[in-house]
């Protein structure tokens, strides 16, 4: 007989589709996701019609940041029922659109977390709860800009800010330099004490947080271990990034998970077929789709994701699965399983983009695996 006070969640990357019909991208993935209490997703969108073009947004990325109500409708036709708004996106069209998100979701019976009125709302922590057993979720985004994170009564993000600099390691003209970066120690510190909160509110504690270096395969950037490996040592459970649109290394710390990025899940993106190829920095291009006929558009290597399953009880978190999945050219993911001639190459990358990392990832039917379940 199933525990009723098991807790069992999935955790998704992006929703930001800009083409309608959205609720379509839902459909083949609706019967691998329903048996679950709570579903969290990443909201890379506002749904508002007021607010104002921020001056320092790019143009012309920025402009799909916003959206009618109506492109809302895929978080209801997928079922998600927990929301981050610890988004790059949140606050491209200002507070306003930021806060009617909020609002829209919370009308719905949506949980909302990441992102307030105030630094409280902002930081304070997911409680979902299910018979004797409580987890704490925690939103986070890495990759803002200045101003965006929420100071006392003002509105904005859960944030762990980053500093960046160079270093030179080739003595050959033009060669890249190498790329360094951590955090914040004030906002490492303020994630540390949400955290050690936390476990004193629930049994386990999750740490959702949008970072990483997007579209490159496999790179993780050097600020990302030092958080995961710092919300392992406060007392965290697990760690789930996303936000770079393409997998990431999977490492086990301390006997913990830290998934470095889960991919997508219900976007279509920036489509760019009248455009050339797309340049990432000033030394890596990515091909994106050329076919009008696509909807998804991203580089090919982005079309694979991960959601994982996890499983809790009154003890702490018992199971961590992970769902492969693949997304379509209708920008539809749906979940690989054992014998389709996907689910081993899913698998393969999944091993490679880790490889450099500590993990115990192992297939077990149709699912992978990460650590030992507990007895």
């Amino acid at each position: 007989m199933a525990n009723e006070s098991q807790i069992r969640m999935l955790l998704a990357g992006d929703v930001a589709p800009v083409r309608q019909p959205v609720d379509r991208l839902a459909d083949l993935i609706k019967p691998d996701i329903a048996d679950r209490d709570f579903l969290i997703a990443q909201c890379e969108r506002v749904y508002s019609e007021r607010g104002a073009f921020q001056d320092w947004v790019t143009v012309p990325r920025g402009t799909w940041s916003r959206l009618t109500e109506d492109y809302a409708s895929v978080w209801k036709a997928a079922g998600i029922n927990v929301a981050s708004v610890a988004s790059n996106h949140a606050l491209d069209y200002g507070i306003d659109p930021f806060l009617d998100t909020i609002d829209l979701f919370r009308s719905w019976g949506m949980t909302v977390m990441g992102g307030g009125r105030s630094q409280d709302e902002a930081r304070r922590p997911a409680l979902l709860q299910k018979g004797d057993t409580t987890v704490a979720v925690l939103a986070y985004n890495c990759v803002l800009r200045d101003g965006q994170k929420a100071f006392k009564d003002h509105p904005g993000l859960s944030a762990v800010r980053c500093r960046t600099w160079y270093e030179v390691i080739d003595h050959q003209p033009g060669t890249p330099p190498l790329v360094m970066s951590a955090p914040r120690e004030d906002d490492l510190a303020d994630m540390v004490a949400d955290i050690e909160n936390a476990r004193t509110l629930a049994d386990s504690v999750v740490v959702y947080i949008h970072w990483g270096l997007r579209y490159i395969p496999k790179v993780i950037s050097t600020y990302q271990p030092i958080i995961g490996h710092a919300a392992i040592d406060a007392g965290a459970d697990i760690v789930v990034g996303h936000g770079p649109h393409v997998i990431k290394g999977v490492e086990v710390y301390k006997d913990k998970a830290i998934f470095y990025s889960i991919g997508n899940f219900l976007t279509t993106g920036r489509l760019k077929h009248d455009e050339p190829g797309t340049q990432e920095w000033n030394v890596v291009w990515m091909e994106h789709p050329r076919d009008p006929e696509v909807q998804y558009g991203f580089p090919e290597h982005a079309r694979r994701a991960m959601i994982p399953r996890l499983t809790f009880d009154a003890s702490g978190l018992a199971k961590i699965e992970v769902l492969p999945t693949l997304i379509n050219d209708l920008a539809q993911p749906r979940v690989l399983k054992a014998g389709d001639p996907e689910f081993e190459s899913h698998f393969e990358y999944v091993k490679w983009a880790s490889d450099t990392l500590e993990n115990d990832l192992r297939v077990d039917g149709d699912v992978y695996v990460v650590g030992k379940a507990r007895d």
